[in-house]
């Protein structure tokens, strides 16, 4: 079974909130990516500022706070966190209880058209890109996708002329003379850059190596392992084979670990248990 926007929106419509936190229930379910890829995100996620959110709003930072709270404490179930440092966007999600997501009402059908299935919808990275074609990423059909995928990552308040530069460098060293055109957003999710900087690169500075940690791989690589649209089910499976005591405890020991979210670490927990073969994925 699916989720889909008017799946959502029905459970919004449905849920006993405040006119304001309706109206921002549907401006994040308008920016949720429904397929992997769609501006960086994972299917189900959505990327914003607070201060562009209050600003969609029309209310202040502190009333903003107040209405997520109210949608977190909801059956909407809102959850957010920044994976990107300080200065990232937050990604959100809408999370609900089991019993919503497996209601008939809330759950679309195969025929379900809505048009966040429509391609055009989505930020594709399709083709090759040939090394060394072009120093000007605006000369090239690459500058619009960038633009949009770095709007939820590290990266995004890099000028994208500096992304592009630095993903030729990177595949200069190695060799390539082309590469699929999905390295380029994987090398975007990959960006790493300075935490105590709030400014955009600029184009004189030297290019530092691209630098992978092998920590969030780590927790990439378990978090995949379990897909969150699964995650109320793989908690109650893992709930019923270890108990809860033991099943907090490895959510606190994750958190502890990679310092991350109760979200992500849920996720990673999740997917331990899949690869062991303790759960089913």
């Amino acid at each position: 079974m699916e989720l889909t926007t008017g799946a959502i929106l029905r459970r919004i419509t449905e849920t006993p909130l405040s006119t304001a936190a309706h109206k921002l229930a549907t401006i994040i379910l308008d920016g949720i990516a429904w397929k992997d890829g769609y501006n960086g995100l994972e299917r189900g996620t959505a990327a914003f500022t607070l201060a562009h959110l209050a600003e969609k709003m029309g209310v202040s930072r502190q009333h903003l706070t107040a209405l997520l709270v109210e949608l977190a404490a909801s059956g909407l179930g809102l959850v957010r966190w920044k994976p990107n440092g300080k200065f990232a966007p937050w990604l959100f999600r809408f999370g609900g209880n089991t019993e919503a997501e497996a209601a008939p009402d809330v759950v679309s059908s195969p025929r379900d058209t809505s048009l966040s299935r429509e391609s055009k919808n989505k930020t594709i990275f399709i083709g090759r890109i040939a090394i060394d074609a072009g120093t000007n990423v605006y000369r090239t059909p690459w500058a619009d996708l960038i633009k949009a995928a770095k709007v939820s990552l590290a990266c995004w308040n890099v000028d994208t002329q500096i992304i592009w530069e630095r993903f030729m460098a990177f595949n200069r060293a190695r060799g390539n003379a082309a590469v699929p055109a999905g390295f380029l957003l994987g090398f975007m999710r990959r960006w790493r850059t300075n935490p105590s900087s709030t400014t955009p690169l600029s184009t004189t500075a030297p290019i530092p190596p691209f630098v992978v940690d092998p920590q969030a791989l780590e927790l990439t690589d378990q978090i995949r392992a379990a897909p969150s649209s699964n995650r109320l089910f793989h908690a109650a499976d893992l709930c019923r084979l270890i108990g809860q005591a033991a099943y907090d405890a490895r959510v606190i020991e994750v958190i502890q670990q990679f310092r991350c979210t109760r979200f992500a670490a849920t996720l990673a927990v999740h997917g331990k248990a899949v690869m062991a073969g303790e759960i089913q994925r």
